[in-house]
């Protein structure tokens, strides 16, 4: 009981809270303020649309997470330093885009995006290696819990926060305000420490590059890597899918946009973070490994409620249920997936290993939103949701081999 309290209770819980803030706050000011910013503006939904290709930094980052591992400035150390420049950065291009017209300048706005997307992406690298370094291994699954949790509770400044100010100031007031809150990741990044007793950094880029990756598939061998990376693809491949087209499933059912804002998004966020937590304390006593096999089943059921919602044909209290219980799914299932990342990767080599993973990871979503439309249109709403139930099935096989149920470790 002591370990237990030990765990959840102590200074690198709380420096996950506060990073996971940092870290969620740019991507949820991509994906949702500068949107709602530019359709009120009056730009097409069209031109709007273009705009989710901003967001390829996010699947490309372990192109250069070696950079991040073999330069620094020394007195600063290897993470903190990319941490606080990202940062800075971050709160400079935030606060500079609502100065571009969106009558003359979208093509301007998209670069600036794609800016932003990259110091967050670059961030994101440097704040995952930090997490990993900090953390004893049984602390993994607790705190990277607490991290998507944090993460998850970010929403609430650019999607929330930001949207309220719109109606009351300009947009030139709206975007530095939210950047001013990555002070949390400035300040947080200069009040701790550099972690302790990790390998000094690379000698070379090539060192940088390709030792990680040949530490990786020797720690692991040749046939295990390779399930590890199939695995970390297909966890959430069904629950993705699911997912990627929900607001028009609600639409087609008849819900009105109030409804959806009102019911089904807040349906979704608190169940997700309940389950993020709900996770990480799960883990402490049943481990990453039985947590995957567990939190994955939790899933599968949660697609399924989507496909009772299709055949019954919508109902207010019928689509709470259903969106509460599909993301408590996806707040157990992230809990997992990111500890078991944080633990199959060297804290030697974290960021480049890290960033290889989450990136591998964040596939499904990118395939998700390329396809999911023409499924729909082919098969219907009912069985697509079985089909992302099937699409599930693959990525628990494989648990067999990469995280055995009779393998109890601890987180």
């Amino acid at each position: 009981m002591t370990k237990f309290w030990t765990a959840v209770f102590n200074r690198r819980m709380l420096i996950c809270i506060f990073t996971g803030i940092a870290s969620g706050m740019p991507l949820f000011l991509i994906v949702q303020l500068i949107p709602a910013w530019l359709r009120f503006e009056g730009v097409g939904l069209a031109e709007i649309g273009f705009f989710a290709l901003i967001g390829l930094p996010y699947t490309w980052k372990f192109a250069w997470a070696p950079l991040l591992d073999r330069y620094c400035i020394n007195s600063f150390g290897r993470r903190r330093t990319w941490m606080l420049f990202t940062q800075l950065a971050l709160i400079i291009s935030i606060s500079f885009l609502p100065q571009l017209s969106t009558d003359t300048q979208l093509w301007s706005i998209a670069y600036l995006s794609a800016i932003v997307a990259f110091f967050s992406a670059t961030q994101d690298i440097a704040i995952d290696a930090y997490r990993r370094e900090i953390l004893p291994d049984e602390e993994l699954g607790l705190g990277n819990s607490v991290f998507v949790t944090a993460y998850r509770v970010s929403v609430l400044v650019p999607g929330s926060l930001g949207l309220i100010l719109s109606d009351h100031i300009a947009w030139e007031l709206v975007f530095p305000i939210v950047a001013i809150f990555m002070m949390i990741g400035v300040i947080t990044t200069c009040l701790i420490s550099e972690p302790e007793g990790i390998q000094n950094k690379p000698q070379s880029l090539k060192e940088a590059v390709v030792t990680p990756f040949k530490e990786f598939f020797a720690r692991s061998g040749w046939k295990s890597a390779i399930f590890i990376l199939l695995f970390i693809f297909l966890y959430k491949l069904g629950d993705n899918l699911a997912t990627a087209l929900s607001t028009p499933f609600y639409i087609d059912l008849g819900f009105s946009g109030t409804e959806i804002g009102i019911v089904a998004k807040h349906a979704a966020l608190w169940p997700s973070i309940f389950g993020g937590i709900l996770g990480g304390l799960l883990m402490i006593k049943i481990g990453i490994n039985r947590a995957l096999w567990a939190f994955g089943v939790v899933q599968i059921l949660s697609i399924l409620g989507f496909a009772i919602l299709a055949k019954a044909g919508g109902g207010l209290t019928l689509l709470a249920i259903v969106i509460a219980f599909e993301y408590l799914g996806v707040g157990l299932g992230t809990a997992a997936i990111v500890a078991f990342m944080a633990r199959e990767a060297s804290k030697a080599h974290s960021a480049t290993q890290l960033a290889l993973f989450t990136a591998l990871a964040a596939l499904p979503r990118t395939v998700a939103n390329a396809s999911t439309g023409l499924i729909v249109e082919s098969i219907g709403w009912e069985n697509f949701f079985y089909l992302c139930t099937l699409c599930a099935i693959p990525g628990m096989l494989l648990l067999i081999k990469v995280a055995p149920w009779t393998n109890s470790e601890t987180a």
